[in-house]
């Protein structure tokens, strides 16, 4: 009888087809297994250059290659402005238009010329082994000078031109090579892996620097540039050494201040000087800054109207002297006046004759109206400042308004490097309504005051001991009058004496506002509705416990001559 299909529909010859296939896949995954163990048991011997070896002279940090080449070789080494930019100091500056390189440190104004031997080192000559150059519209500034400044370190290797950079305060972890036998090498490899292309060979006994450790295996550099990894148990440390910092000259006339609060008054000074006999006790007050100093034209020359008389009487009342400088608050002035090195030493070196013919102890600088594009010149123009003034024992401090979105009054203002570099930050904490405020409201309410100390602190990084909380000692009178169902709001500054006369000539009764923490009232006057929010010694003492509740610095009032008599005796808790 014949035989028919079997139940699976398949003749029998394909079942054996179907074996010899399973056999045949099962060998190459054997194959494929046998292979993949032996890639895993043997190392990869192919060897591989590194990029920058097409680099004539390339530049390592931390064991990475930058993009810009050193120039020069030896004592002639010189190294590219942008890595020098991202490298050691992102303040140096070049100016295009008269080829200055200008250096600026806690300690050390330094203005080079491309090209010139001849610089200047505070404001004085020096003399350069080589001078800086440019090449192919690149700066190169020479590395003997940055050492100079910075106290950088380096390494040249003759053979592949590779120049390690090292920085001040970098710790250098050394380590010798280490092998089976003295023949023996150990391979520096791309990546952390056996597989992976060898750089180079290293014999052992090599002193290499340690820059990582990544697991099993370590990442280091040899002084001839190539940096890769190599088995961390073929490596035995040999020690650390950390590049010498740069002494830093003590701020003597900062520290003066330490742990000291200043009571601060500004002497709003016009067309005529203030009889100082005339003046009184200021109880409390240990510096007084009387508004001489300008900005007078676009080339940076400096408006006098400093009075020996007063600067006299102050110091026999033994209060210090910070006259304030200002930018005329002219934006057109200032933006020219700050445009160039040239125009901002011209100021710089006048404002500081002025402090030593008349012996003043400080600065105090209020640049306001200000174009935004022009913000990173009054930053320049500070940093450069600074080291002229401490080398001539002067406080500076800066004016800062609270922060807000106001082109002209606030945002041209880096406040956090400002702070980094000037003794002292005064938080001019007013104006929270304004001469032309389009409502009526207070010159300076307490939960605003808080709020804009608080922004610095968090926002800035602005240290509290460096942090001077500036209270108004006047007020506005808001009127406010309707005509034909639209009102008007127009406003008067006055000082403290005078608001106490209003409220005692209109019998009025003042209330406490909780939503500004001031006292209020308002009353009418031909018709006209009248509010103020009074600055009296129950606003100035909430103020002054604030200033005392974060530990600021101290306080500043604006303006001596708005100031009632109790105004001082609130302003002095801040010394307690």
């Amino acid at each position: 009888m014949k035989k028919g299909p079997n139940r699976q529909g398949f003749k029998p010859g394909r079942r054996r087809g179907r074996s010899k296939a399973r056999v045949l896949l099962s060998f190459v995954a054997i194959a494929l297994i046998a292979l993949a163990a032996l890639y895993f048991m043997f190392p990869n011997w192919q060897h591989t250059q590194p990029d920058w070896r097409s680099m004539k002279k390339p530049i390592f940090v931390q064991g990475a290659v930058k993009k810009y080449s050193a120039s020069g070789s030896g004592d002639s080494l010189k190294l590219p402005l942008p890595v020098i930019q991202q490298e050691i100091d992102p303040n140096i500056r070049y100016e295009e238009k008269t080829e200055s390189v200008i250096i600026t440190t806690s300690k050390e104004l330094v203005h080079l010329k491309i090209d010139h031997k001849d610089a200047k080192l505070n404001n004085k000559p020096i003399k350069l082994m080589f001078a800086p150059v440019t090449v192919k519209g690149t700066q190169y500034l020479p590395i003997s000078l940055l050492k100079q400044i910075y106290g950088i370190e380096w390494i040249e290797d003759k053979s592949t031109g590779a120049v390690m950079l090292f920085k001040a305060g970098e710790e250098i972890q050394s380590a010798k090579v280490s092998g089976g036998s003295s023949s023996d090498t150990i391979a520096l490899r791309t990546e952390d892996s056996i597989h992976s292309p060898i750089l180079q060979d290293i014999i052992p006994g090599t002193q290499v620097r340690v820059l990582r450790i990544q697991g099993d295996w370590t990442f280091i550099q040899l002084d001839n540039g190539y940096a890769g990894y190599v088995p961390g148990k073929n490596l035995t440390l040999t020690g650390t050494r950390k590049i010498p910092g740069v002494k830093e000259i003590p701020n003597t006339a900062r520290k003066k201040w330490n742990n000291k609060k200043v009571n601060l008054t500004w002497e709003a000074v016009y067309q005529k000087q203030p009889d100082s006999s005339a003046i009184g006790s200021l109880p409390g007050v240990n510096v007084v800054s009387p508004t001489w100093f300008q900005i007078m034209d676009g080339s940076g020359n400096v408006q006098s109207k400093a009075d020996d008389l007063y600067v006299k009487w102050a110091h026999k009342n033994k209060m210090h002297v910070w006259a304030l400088f200002s930018n005329a608050f002219d934006a057109d002035r200032t933006t020219k006046a700050l445009s160039s090195f040239e125009n901002r030493l011209r100021s710089i070196v006048q404002i500081l004759h002025y402090a030593k013919l008349y012996q003043l102890d400080g600065i105090n600088i209020d640049f306001e109206n200000v174009y935004t594009k022009d913000g990173d010149n009054v930053t320049q123009f500070v940093r450069e400042l600074m080291p002229l003034a401490k080398e001539q024992g002067l406080v500076i401090s800066i004016d800062v308004t609270p922060k807000s979105n106001s082109e002209m009054w606030s945002k041209f203002m880096d406040r956090k490097a400002l702070a980094g570099m000037v003794d002292y930050m005064m938080l001019m904490a007013y104006d929270e309504h304004w001469a032309a405020s389009p409502e009526a409201g207070s010159v300076a309410s307490l939960p605003w005051t808080r709020a804009a100390v608080d922004r610095l602190l968090e926002e800035d990084e602005v240290s509290p001991d460096k942090l001077i909380l500036s209270v108004p000692l006047y007020t506005r009178v808001w009127s406010e009058e309707t005509k034909n169902g639209k009102t008007t709001v127009s406003s008067k500054a006055i000082g403290m004496k005078k608001a106490q006369d209003i409220v005692k000539n209109f019998s009025l009764t003042p209330t406490l506002d909780e939503s500004t923490g001031q006292n209020y009232v308002e009353y009418t006057e031909n018709g006209i509705l009248k509010k103020i929010w009074l600055e009296d010694s129950y606003s100035i003492k909430q103020r002054v416990e604030l200033a005392a509740e974060l530990n600021l610095a101290g306080v500043a009032s604006w303006t001596r001559g708005f100031a009632s008599p109790e105004a001082w005796v609130e302003l002095k808790e801040i010394l307690k």
